[in-house]
């Protein structure tokens, strides 16, 4: 949209810029940060008109614009709102919005249509319309320079220092409101002293000293790589000013609020080579531990045949022994510890509903573990310390919560730790909070993107990355989750509680596939019948083994889950595993709002209710709201009577309330009217992913 070629500039013989080259896409934000004397205000000036430059080109949606004048600019679609703010004092809030449109020459109604968009986005401003300019605060002026500047309903809007001179309440404010401005659409040149609120509320930006531009590129990067901290925005202290290259530029006045978190959490291997001298390393600790750690995994072992020293290779993986859920079920309440009592310092358990939960015991170096590779997923999805984490997901037993609240703190990030549900709490927060990263299950994201849109305030909220898992997803349902969010980017985690938790893999910026933590566990794909390998690409059942969980360790732990491997390096360069999305299960085993339901739990319920019979049919339905749905038909048993139906409908959805924790839509019918089969009924009718997942 705009492009500066070689700008020069002077005061009389004095040069202020020195060969500026500078670019803006449509909708970008982009920060010019620089000192007191750098040329911020310069350049702006050039660009509005208001100083001709002494050499260079300013094109505007490609059309030559270095000589003209303010006011054509303005028509052309630039306004700026300018350092000091340069509000007319004795005017009244109303006659200086006003003088923001005077160069369009607008229609009295086209006009009074503007400031009322301007009142809607300043509240404070619509109090105060007929109060003098010169008698409000600093905030209060501030905002009027910008609704003013907004009043020509500019394509790129130029703010010159809006946090100079205001208290950090304000400036909260008023970056609040910048943000709103960008997720709307609005293009915006941001020249700020404070460099981590500039490079925090945009896209890209250009570092400038002495009126030269001696940095540029993405604002993330600039602002985390530790690198680059320390070279352009480092602690140049009073008594070495010049400890850093701003620092020897004179730009020892830039302000940096928060220290960006400088820990990497990718693991550093040089090649896939080293990676799997790690994992055979890590294999064998486990079966070692496991054998001498746990009566469980030693008579399994046994039986199978298998010392610990017998793992010599990766390959002989395969000869370890399964464990299953039902193993899990045997061993509660603790299954599979393998260390004792004294070093356990957590447990949490599953949202399993067979009657015994999956509980699992965590050491304090599998907590710690399980934070840093959780940070490491917020670092693929590019989270910062920066950013304002909301967490709308289960705190408690379950590991969700914990985990992702864990992760955003080591990460550096702020954390907001809702919980899920409370769709007016979460969407207040949003707003309130300015949380810039949603974390949640798929269809929580999506009754949230509903919500938002209904409610009207897409370009009032800070998301730019939502966090989701638990549950499958189709590519509709992300580009619907994304769009009602207003563009923000999905990545989807994923995770288990037998496998510490979430975050055990993420999707990365390329959004083709999982990238699994492969220095903390092994991934296996295997036909669920056979349970032999699958050629490498094709589907088959997820099966895991951990390389250095210490309470629970995991050998050969059918997860179920359905996915496939991905063969080769990433695109985005991680040396890190790959698979796709979770695609289905290879039991019957359903998750409805959270809960992991099985049929079996449903046969224990109904074969309870006299008068109930043994056939039924669960059918998962998703709304256009993002809620799911469950109706369960259910026979009466043979010779029931229909006068029975709304005594036994209560009872039986009492009972799966009562023990399954959901609510159902139950539908009794006749005796024998199900289909029977020779082989397996099919119990669980899954209609709520219609189209692809990958």
């Amino acid at each position: 949209m705009l492009k500066i070629n070689n700008l020069t500039a002077h005061y009389g013989a004095a040069q202020a810029l020195f060969g500026v080259d500078l670019e803006i896409g449509k909708g970008e934000t982009v920060a010019l940060v620089g000192a007191n004397g750098a040329g911020k205000s310069t350049l702006l000036k050039c660009l509005m008109g208001l100083l001709k430059p002494s050499a260079g080109q300013i094109s505007l949606n490609g059309k030559d614009v270095t000589t003209t004048n303010p006011a054509q600019m303005v028509r052309l679609g630039m306004a700026l709102s300018p350092e000091g703010r340069e509000v007319f004092a004795h005017l009244s809030v109303l006659e200086n919005l006003q003088l923001g449109a005077i160069p369009l020459k607008l229609a009295k109604a086209e006009a009074a249509t503007r400031i009322a968009e301007v009142f809607s986005r300043f509240p404070k401003l619509e109090e105060r319309q007929e109060q003098l300019a010169g008698t409000l605060s600093g905030g209060e002026q501030q905002m009027l320079a910008m609704g003013r500047a907004l009043m020509a309903k500019p394509d790129i809007l130029l703010l010159d220092e809006p946090s100079l001179g205001l208290a950090p309440l304000i400036t909260d404010e008023i970056f609040a409101i910048i943000h709103q401005l960008a997720r709307a659409g609005t293009t915006i040149l941001l020249v700020e002293q404070n460099a981590a609120r500039a490079l925090s509320a945009s896209d890209k930006a250009y570092l400038l000293a002495n009126g030269k531009v001696i940095e540029q590129g993405e604002s993330s990067r600039l602002l985390n790589d530790p690198i680059l901290r320390s070279a352009f925005l480092g602690a140049a202290s009073d008594a070495d000013p010049a400890s850093s290259r701003l620092g020897a530029s004179g730009l020892t006045n830039i302000r940096l609020e928060k220290n960006a978190m400088q820990k990497n959490f990718m693991p550093n291997f040089a090649d896939e080579a080293e990676l799997q001298q790690h994992q055979l390393a890590g294999l064998q600790w486990t079966v070692r531990h496991a054998y001498e750690g746990s009566a469980e995994y030693r008579k399994k072992l046994e039986q199978a045949e298998i010392a610990p020293a017998a793992i010599q290779s990766l390959d002989d993986l395969q000869k370890l022994p399964f464990t299953t859920a039902a193993d899990l079920s045997d061993g509660y309440p603790f299954p599979l510890r393998s260390v004792p009592f004294e070093q356990i310092v957590r447990v949490h358990a599953s949202s399993g509903t067979t009657g015994k939960r999956k509980v699992f015991c965590y050491t304090q170096k599998d907590l710690d573990d399980w934070t840093d590779f959780f940070a490491r997923c917020y670092q693929m999805a590019g989270v910062n310390s920066l950013d304002r984490v909301q967490v709308a997901v289960g705190y408690g037993v379950w590991t969700a919560g914990m985990g992702f609240q864990l992760g955003c703190e080591k990460v550096g990030a702020l954390a907001v730790p809702v919980g899920p549900g409370n769709i007016d709490m979460q969407i207040q927060f949003l707003l309130d909070f300015q949380s810039t990263v949603f974390c949640s299950t798929a269809s929580m994201a999506l009754l949230m993107a509903e919500e938002i849109h209904k409610r009207g305030v897409a370009d009032q909220i800070a998301v730019k990355k939502i966090i989701y898992g638990s549950e499958r997803s189709s590519r509709s349902m992300r580009k619907k989750i994304s769009e009602l969010f207003g563009g923000a980017e999905l990545f989807d985690i994923t995770g288990l509680t037998e496998l510490y938790g979430p975050g055990t893999g993420i999707e990365c910026s390329e959004h083709d596939c999982i990238h699994y933590w492969g220095d903390y566990y092994l991934l296996e794909i295997l036909d669920p019948e056979t349970l032999q390998p699958v050629p490498e690409g094709e589907w088959g059942e997820m099966v895991v083994t951990t390389l250095c969980k210490e309470g629970a360790p995991l050998i050969r732990y059918r997860t179920r889950d359905i996915t496939r491997i991905i063969p080769g390096r990433c695109e985005c360069g991680s040396i890190l595993p790959r698979h796709s999305r979770i695609k289905g299960r290879s039991d019957d085993t359903i998750k409805f709002r959270g809960v992991n339901i099985y049929p079996s739990s449903i046969d224990t319920i109904l074969s309870a209710v006299p008068g109930i019979g043994s056939e039924y049919q669960i059918h998962l339905t998703r709304d256009k709201a993002g809620r799911d749905n469950l109706r369960l038909l259910v026979e009466r048993a043979e010779g029931v009577d229909s006068k029975r139906s709304p005594e036994l409908s209560r009872e039986v959805t009492h009972q799966i309330k009562k023990q399954l924790l959901v609510s159902v839509e139950l539908e009794l019918i006749d005796y024998a009217t199900l289909p029977r089969s020779e082989r397996k009924s099919q119990r669980v009718f899954d209609q709520r992913i219609e189209d692809e997942i990958v």
